[in-house]
């Protein structure tokens, strides 16, 4: 892998390149597109990724304090419980040896009894809303750390603060489209973490935010390269 932007360096050291602030709360939303935008191929975001990929998404999920996916992704992709790793004893020094995974739904269409919620290192968290069926709520309590973040929907601003509130402080989101749009709208979103893999895809997949149009300006923070694929961190601009 090498550095292309701002300077050029082979072999940079990633867990530096993708160091969070120290001095305030941060939400990272790191997502895989095609060249041409698209978010998935045949559903699922794995047929984009690469080996500098599957890198980078494992020494993010090792910085972050916490890992949030919306319940589509949750089902989609398959997730299970972080697992601890040998190489993240210095990025978690100090901290739970894995972050929990926190799961956003509105409906609680969630498989409580699966190993996401039996076989989880650090708690799985479950963040939902009123509406949510009672007995699911219910449910949802007996088998994760359960947060209402709103009535009729989840509040995303009302779920971060949960989150912060609980020590979780440096965010990783890892999507899907639908909660990428509601996070920006809601002015959320610190940082982009954006892998862009050398193909077309067209088709219907859906773009990385899918939802309500929200217009955040960004800055080009980095660029690393590996193997044609691009991985571009982009932060929030600042105002002047």
């Amino acid at each position: 892998m090498r550095r292309i932007y701002p300077d050029f360096q082979d072999n940079p050291d990633i867990e530096q390149a993708y160091a969070y602030p120290e001095d305030r709360p941060w939400l990272r939303l790191n997502m895989v597109s095609s060249a041409d935008g698209a978010a998935w191929l045949k559903g699922r975001s794995g047929g984009l990724s690469s080996r500098g990929d599957k890198r980078i998404f494992g020494i993010l999920r090792g910085l972050s304090d916490v890992i949030v996916a919306g319940a589509a992704t949750v089902r989609t992709e398959g997730y299970g419980p972080v697992k601890p790793r040998a190489s993240w004893s210095s990025l978690r020094a100090g901290r739970p040896e894995v972050p929990p995974i926190a799961v956003i739904t509105r409906s609680l269409d969630l498989d409580l009894d699966g190993e996401l919620f039996t076989d989880a290192t650090s708690p799985t968290i479950v963040i939902t809303c009123e509406a949510a069926p009672a007995e699911r709520r219910k449910l949802g309590a007996q088998r994760s750390d359960l947060v209402i973040a709103g009535d009729e929907g989840v509040d995303m601003r009302l779920a971060v603060r949960e989150l912060h509130e609980r020590g979780l402080t440096r965010v990783l989101c890892e999507g899907g489209p639908r909660i990428n749009a509601q996070l920006s709208a809601d002015d959320l979103i610190d940082e982009l973490c954006l892998s862009v893999s050398p193909m077309l895809v067209a088709g219907g997949a859906a773009r990385i935010l899918n939802g309500v149009a929200a217009q955040v300006p960004l800055d080009l923070h980095q660029v690393l390269e590996e193997e044609g694929v691009l991985f571009c961190r982009y932060t929030r601009e600042q105002s002047p």
